[in-house]
């Protein structure tokens, strides 16, 4: 059985963007062609992939065994492309990252990145994601990789995740005394996030410390200072969500471009490799909880 890429990178698209409509609007294809690619692969292995109803598209068994293979798949054919296409990518990219991304996995996709494209000279900026944001508007980057509010439409959507209050193993909130925040400086997205979630439930808080990067919000969890609020597949592994305090919403991870011209094409490579291994930038660890509670007050 041999198994077309074409169909394999449309399978992966559907899988990503949770439908075929998504999928078609990503790959730059009519909905129907995706449908067609989908029911041919389907056929050639004789299973089914997907479990349709007229409200989502989810994997199968089957589904979710290819999507292993698949990714390997259509990961050697670009490989094998890169070594003997003859036509090696070159360029810059000034590209920014919101904190949270770089504490897991995205280091280690920009290094394959750039093992495969050493030609491309990568110049990364990191910051809070509204300070990347102005500074793609200031046409100071070319691609940034940040959060947006659920709701907001700039971008390429790379995934949605959940954002948690969480503490050290064991923590609990006082709900008798104001609640100890621990935050970034604003502007943050996350910080409005949850002071507005305590603005509403009309819990008294207070900020108990800000800072400007991941590894002093981290650090100050630990100590005991207080609470954060943090996208839940991007956690520290040593930080547990907590239970007891309003949900703080969503939050959604956007890949955003100025706009102001078409994508070069080692930008877009890119894109494509991070929107290839979103898998990857998703859950890299797991956490062990404790159920001793601990009270940070």
């Amino acid at each position: 059985m041999v198994l077309d890429p074409v169909l394999l990178r449309t399978f992966l698209a559907v899988e990503h963007t949770g439908g075929f409509t998504a999928a078609a609007k990503q790959l730059g294809l009519r909905q129907p062609t995706v449908s067609g690619h989908i029911t041919k692969l389907e056929k050639e292995i004789g299973r089914e992939l997907f479990a349709r109803d007229t409200h989502r598209v989810v994997l199968t068994s089957d589904g979710a065994a290819m999507l292993g293979f698949a990714r390997e798949i259509v990961g050697a054919q670009e490989k094998a492309m890169h070594h003997f296409g003859g036509t090696e990518l070159t360029g810059h990219i000034r590209f920014g990252v919101s904190e949270d991304l770089v504490a897991q996995t995205l280091p280690s996709i920009l290094l394959e990145f750039r093992r495969n494209h050493p030609g491309v000279d990568l110049e990364l900026s990191v910051g809070l994601s509204e300070e990347v944001h102005a500074q793609l508007r200031a046409d100071k980057l070319d691609l940034a990789f940040v959060k947006r509010r659920p709701g907001e439409r700039h971008g390429q959507l790379v995934f949605d995740d959940r954002l948690v209050w969480a503490g050290p193993v064991g923590a609990k909130p006082e709900l008798t005394e104001p609640i100890p925040v621990v935050t970034y400086h604003p502007p943050s997205l996350t910080r409005d996030a949850a002071l507005k979630a305590l603005d509403r439930a009309k819990l008294p808080y207070r900020i108990t410390c800000t800072t400007k990067g991941q590894l002093g919000l981290r650090a100050a969890a630990l100590a005991g200072l207080g609470f954060i609020v943090h996208s839940e597949s991007l956690l520290p592994s040593d930080l547990v969500p907590v239970e007891g305090l309003p949900s703080p919403g969503r939050t959604q991870f956007t890949l955003i471009t100025t706009g102001r011209r078409k994508q070069s094409a080692p930008e877009q490579a890119l894109t494509r490799a991070i929107v290839e291994n979103t898998h990857r930038l998703r859950f890299p660890g797991t956490n062990s909880y404790s159920t001793r509670p601990a009270s940070i007050g």
